[in-house]
């Protein structure tokens, strides 16, 4: 997801997804530990995706906090 697509997302939107996303890397680690992935960098791409959710969600939190 890029960083683009995030910011247009609403506060309540980043967090839902932010979930969703978590829940998919825990079930895609648990998938691999089982049997090796065909593709293992998918395990980096959500880790990357779920630290740009949160990285602007913190961003918001210190706007609304400066204001």
């Amino acid at each position: 997801m890029k960083q683009e697509v995030i910011k247009e997302l609403s506060t309540a939107d980043l967090i839902e997804r932010l979930e969703e996303e978590r829940k998919q890397l825990v079930r895609l680690k648990l998938n691999h530990a089982v049997s090796p992935l065909e593709n293992p960098n998918k395990i980096k791409a959500y880790r990357k995706t779920i630290a740009r959710l949160m990285t602007e969600l913190r961003k918001r939190q210190l706007t609304e906090t400066n204001q």
